[in-house]
């Protein structure tokens, strides 16, 4: 993953994006031991408190959790509630910001539901 320094989104905020993604994609797995706050400012190159505070959104999210001395762990049904809170939050949102648009552009429901059926999301998950 690449840290945008210049961009909008806070760097914490990318960094708990990232572990949501690694674990979305199955590259970290239930109870398996993640980057600490000083891995994760060494491989940026910033502040481990910034990465600290990353991690600590998802511990507040019960995403990850911490073992005392041993660092922190993703919990067994992580993907599943980064599932949820994706849909629920996220994707609610952006669907909601297109239909505010498409009345703006005067886009139909009819068209704007056949932009989405010809959206094939195959290739977006590629």
């Amino acid at each position: 993953m690449i840290i945008n320094l210049d961009g909008t989104k806070p760097i914490y905020l990318q960094i708990s994006e990232w572990l949501e993604n690694e674990i979305l994609n199955g590259n970290v797995e239930s109870d398996q031991k993640i980057y600490s706050q000083y891995q994760l400012a060494e491989i940026y190159n910033i502040n481990p408190a910034t990465a600290a505070k990353g991690l600590n959104i998802l511990v507040d999210e019960q995403i990850l959790y911490k073992k005392r001395g041993l660092g922190m762990f993703v919990t067994s049904n992580a993907k599943e509630m980064i599932l949820t809170k994706r849909k629920n939050q996220t994707l609610k949102r952006l669907v909601q910001e297109i239909v505010i648009e498409a009345a703006r552009l005067q886009v139909s429901k009819e068209e704007l539901i056949e932009m989405i059926n010809a959206a094939d999301i195959g290739e977006v998950e590629k």
